[in-house]
Formats: structure tokens, sequence, C-alpha cells
């Protein structure tokens, strides 16, 4: 017997809603209990206990509210007609019963989404499930034991649950129609209330929690339920900045953004792509150079002994040492797509989707293939994988990409993985495919994905120790892959035409106590090829700034929508800048000062020193800057303004 089993009978039609109301309240403050203790320093630094409790609370009752409204509208104005109260009770039951499964379930997910994306589950949770092959079979490969633990608590929680409430609908009470209809109102009253969590002219939203400048301890005043219903209701929203952030005047936002690109003389000839220009490269080359894209999956500067990581890319790091090595790149956003997005169309990050998955974005939207296919470029994007990930294929092959190469194209592979086959196939590949150019032109887009969880590498491959991890040999292996690849090229005949990048997406686990934990953005790139010098750019600079950058080394003046910036040909005393999304959270970084605007609320600014936020006084400029570049994306995406004129 449930203790206060008499007391919810006494609750009428009202006991189930009332005892999912406390079972959940239980259950979801016992874990909240749990992540507190487990993150506790990270709660304490930031004075978080109380907050997170309180905001806890709250949000719980947020949710509950949503849950229990019709099952008490229902209960309370249904007739009193026996055959259909006892259908209505069985569906209540299973109704809540089912959330209260829901609410175990995602709050026993949470611990390895915290561990990956530091962060409760949010939209890349409710993304990733469309993807059920590769998604399976990473977590069946790490997270076996999570996965048996939520599902047999999901079990658990939906039959406790049934069982109680189906028990308790046929003992409960019975109330008259005047008693349920005076109670109507209040109960009414209660449920808006609670669903609104505010008193304010708007609604509270996940930002309400936001107390400190640790985005993760904010979270934590939620539960994992309302974080990813939320991300999802979000989504249509998401891509439009200025609902989500402070807004600017169409001009000036314009005005700023030509300023961030550091084109005092350029000119904008079409009204209709404000941002289109022409840029002229430092050196014209009678024979343009052919450019391929190396796009290493989740290579953060953590793996590289060069930028102070650990020294798991010997073949990276004696390579930088014969081409163009940038010290202070950072990227874009903290999945592949992002890095897609920057590397191969120059777009800013927005916090919405990547335009890679955007349906306006489809067709008529600037890529480098682009371009280069109206410069009689053969174009092309290799990947191990499966191309339709992310929707890739369906946005290169309608964005200026001739062919998609994907893992269906590999006969018989040295070994796959879970996401595709290995590196050295994909970089055989690649191989085979420039060498049929002859003296064509070409321009590829190459992505790797052994270095992709769950680093299911087989050991050996390299000559490595027994004691690596399962990340180590992953990380060994694909730099292995890669300076095997380019030791190939530089036998070829295309090797001394050709630009070869070599660029992370994105960094493997992006996590911290900052509202942007910018040193989780620090990521390797690398010109090789070409009779490029060997150089080391230490100035900051953004993954959206790479494409601009290599439009100057291929030789040719070029005409395109990109804000990125030429880096070669910046003034010396230009510090760098580089911008960065982190869910909705979206960054601006020029030398060592960071605006960070949030949803709903005033820009902040820091100074970035030694790997950490230091709260500085605001810089009116650096705050426009930032909220310009903020809004600019989905300005441009929304008005189809990033696209290249239909006759350049």
């Amino acid at each position: 017997m449930v203790p206060g089993y008499n007391l919810l009978r006494r609750c009428g039609p009202l006991a189930p809603a009332t005892f999912f109301l406390l079972e959940s309240l239980l259950v979801l403050s016992l874990f909240r209990l749990g992540f507190v203790f487990w993150l506790w320093p990270r709660v304490a630094a930031v004075d978080g206990l109380w907050p997170v409790l309180a905001y806890g609370l709250r949000f719980d009752f947020l949710l509950i509210s949503f849950v229990v409204a019709l099952p008490v509208v229902f209960s309370l104005l249904l007739p009193d007609i026996s055959r259909l109260k006892r259908v209505y009770r069985r569906i209540e039951a299973l109704w809540l019963s089912l959330w209260f499964g829901i609410f175990s379930y995602m709050e026993t997910a949470t611990p390895a989404y915290i561990n990956q994306y530091d962060s409760r589950p949010g939209r890349i949770f409710y993304e990733y499930l469309n993807h059920p092959k590769e998604v399976l079979g990473t977590l069946l490969a790490n997270y076996k034991l999570q996965l048996s633990l939520g599902f047999i608590l999901l079990l658990l929680s939906v039959w406790f649950s049934l069982r109680f409430l189906m028990r308790l609908t046929e003992e409960q009470r019975h109330w008259p129609l005047r008693q349920r209809l005076l109670i109507f109102p209040l109960c009414g009253l209660l449920i808006f209330l609670g669903a609104r969590s505010s008193l304010d002219h708007r609604p509270a939203n996940i930002s309400t929690a936001a107390f400190s400048h640790d985005q993760l301890v904010n979270r934590l005043g939620v539960n994992s339920t309302y974080s990813l219903l939320y991300a999802i209701s979000n989504i249509s929203n998401e891509g439009r900045a200025d609902r989500i952030y402070q807004k600017m005047p169409t001009e000036e936002m314009i005005r700023r953004v030509r300023h961030h690109m550091s084109l005092p003389n350029a000119v904008f000839p079409v009204a209709s792509i404000p941002t289109y220009h022409e840029q002229l490269p430092a050196q014209l080359l009678e024979r343009p150079r052919n450019l391929v894209i190396v796009l290493e999956e989740s290579l953060g500067a953590d793996f590289v002994g060069s930028l102070g990581g650990k020294p798991w890319t010997p073949q990276l790091d004696q390579l930088r040492k014969q081409g163009l090595w940038f010290e202070n790149l950072y990227a874009t956003g903290t999945r592949s797509v992002r890095g897609i997005e920057a590397v191969t169309t120059g777009f800013l990050p927005s916090p919405g989707r990547s335009v890679v998955k955007l349906g306006l974005s489809q067709q008529h939207f600037f890529t480098l293939a682009q371009l280069f296919k109206r410069r009689g470029y053969d174009t092309s994007f290799i990947y191990g994988g499966e191309s339709h990930f992310d929707n890739m294929r369906g946005f290169f092959l309608g964005n200026g990409f001739d062919r998609v190469v994907d893992e269906n194209d590999y006969p018989a592979p040295k070994f796959r993985g879970t996401w595709g086959v290995s590196d050295e196939d994909l970089f055989a590949r690649a191989d085979e495919e420039f060498r049929k150019m002859g003296d064509r032109p070409f321009f590829a887009l190459v992505f790797t994905s052994s270095n992709h969880p769950p680093f299911d590498i087989p050991s050996g491959v390299v000559d490595n120790e027994p004691q690596q991890s399962v990340l180590e040999n992953a990380v060994r292996y694909s730099d292995y892959a890669l300076g095997r690849f380019i030791d190939r090229a530089r036998q070829s005949d295309y090797w001394q035409n050709t630009l070869f990048l070599v660029v992370a997406d994105h960094v493997d686990k992006v996590f911290g106590q900052a509202l942007v934990p910018i040193n989780k953005f620090h990521i390797p790139a690398l010109v090789l090829g070409a009779e490029v010098e060997p150089r080391i750019y230490t100035k900051i600079a953004s993954q959206s700034d790479l494409p601009p950058t290599l439009l100057d080394l291929v030789g040719s003046p070029a005409k395109h929508p990109m804000v990125g910036r030429d880096l070669l040909q910046l003034a010396d005393d230009d510090p760098g800048r580089a911008v960065m999304q982190f869910g909705l959270n979206h960054a601006l970084m020029v030398g060592d000062q960071v605006v960070i605007q949030q949803p709903h609320l005033p820009p902040v600014q820091f100074r970035y020193r030694n790997g950490t936020l230091q709260p500085t006084a605001l810089d009116p400029e650096l705050v426009a800057q930032e909220k310009a570049l903020a809004l600019w994306p989905s300005y441009a995406y929304f008005n189809q303004q990033y696209h290249l004129p239909p006759a350049d």
C-alpha cells in the first residue's frame, strides 16, 4: 500500500492526476539531485544548488501541467455513464503511465548525453532519431549498460504506474456533478498557471532557468523531457534569429555584416544579394588550381600535439611544417553538418539547423562546387558512409556537385565500421577519382568517418600499443590514413596543381562551464600542395574564413556572397575573429574579446584568457557587430539572398 493511499482516494476523479503529479515530482527530483551530486564542483562554482532545485520544481510543474490538462478536464466534465467512465479510466491510466515512463527513461538517458554534449537532451537528440542505423550501432557499442537500464526502468515505471493507477481509478471516491463543476474553474486556473509558469506577459521558457554562465548547470534546472520537447517545438523558430535574439534594422545589419568582411573598397552590385562581391587573389595564375577539402571527423585540437593536445596525430604534426598551418582556427559549431556548411558554403552559423538540412537551401544556394562548376570544374563529394545522412546527398546534388560517392560504391572495402568504410578505402577511392581527371580541373569534398563513435577500428591496423583506448586507436588510425593519402598524392600528376585543405569538422566532445566553451571549438587546419609555402598563421580565424582564403590560393578572380574573410589579405593590425554557435548561444570572438548572445537575454561580454572566459564590460560596437552576425544567416536564408546570380 502506498503511503497516503486513502488520502489519494478522497481526491475523487482527480486522484490519478494527483498521483501522477506526486510520482513524477519524486522521480524527477531524485534524478536532479543525483545530477547535482555528480556535477557538484560545477554546481558549487556558480552557487547553483538552490536555483537548480527551485527551477527544477518550477519546470517539473510546468511539464506535468501540460500532461494532466486533458485528463483533468475529462475527469471533471465526463457524464456519469458507467461504461463510458470505465473506458476513459483505462485510457487515462495508460496515458499517465506512458508519460511517467518517458520521464524516467529520458532522465536515465541524460548522463550519457551530458558526457557527449555537456547539456540535457535537445535538438541533436531528436535529429539523431532520423538515423536509427548509425545511432543504434553507436549506442550498442558504447552505451549497452545505459540502454539496458533505461529500457528496464521504462518498463518498470510504466508497469508500476499503470498497475497502481488502474486500482486507484476503481477505488476513487465518487464526486457528484455539482461538486466537479464547482472545482473545475480552480483546477483550470492552476493548470493554466502551472503550464505558463509566469505572471509576466510571456510564459516561461528554457532561458528562464538561465541564472549562471555555466550552460550545463542552467540546464539542470529543467528536466530532460521538457528540454527535448522544447527543442522539437522550436525547430521551426530557431531558424528565425530575430525571434530569439535582439532585433536590429535590416540596413544596419547589412552594413555591419559588410564591415565584418574587411573589404573597404568592395562593390556590392546586386541589391538582392547584399553580400555578393568580387574577390581578387593576391596572385593571378594562368591555370587556376584544383581544390580538395579533406574534412576530418571530430579531430579537435585536443588530439593534436602541435596544438597542445595529446600526441595522437604524428602525420598531421609532421605535415604542418610543409604547408599553411592555422594555429588559432575555430569551428562554427558542434556537429559535422556545421563544418560542412562552413567549408563548402562559407555560410555563418545560425540558431537553427544547418542549411544543409533546410528546405529553402536545397537548390540555388551558394557552394564552392556551384562556383567551380560554372568554370568547368568536375565537382564531387566522396564519403565512406551513407550520403543521405544529414541530407548531405540531396543538398550537394542540388547545389553544384556533379556526383556523390558513398559506401555503396566500395565493392571490397578493407573494413567497414558503424559509420561507413575505412578511411583508407575512402582515400584510395579519392585518389582514384582524381587520377582520372587528367587535365580537367576538379573540386572535391572528401569526408572521413573512421574517427566517430563507437570508434570501431580493428586493433593492429596501425602499430598501436595494447593499452590504447578505442578513441586513441581511432584518432591514430585516421591520422595514419591521411598520411598515406598525402604520400600517394605526392606521387601523382595532379599534386603540383592541387590545393589540399585538411580541416576538422568539429571537436569530439564540446563541454565546459562557459556559455560557449571556446576551447572546445579549437580545431586544426592545414593547406598543402600546389607549391604552398610553409607558414604558420597565428591570428584568430573562423572555419567560415577558409573558403574565401582558398579562393585566393586557387589564383583567379571570383564573385560570390560569402562573408568570411580572406585571411591572407587582412591588415597587419587585425587581431582576427571567429563566429561560433553553441546550442542557441551565438558568439563572436575578436582577438581575446568575446560577445555572446543568448535567446531572449541581453548580450554579455568576456575576455578569453588561458582557456577561460572572464566577464568584462560591454563594448557597444562589438555587441552591435555580434548582433548583426547572429541575425544575418537566418535573414539571408529566409529571404533567399545567398546564391549566385543566374548569369555571372
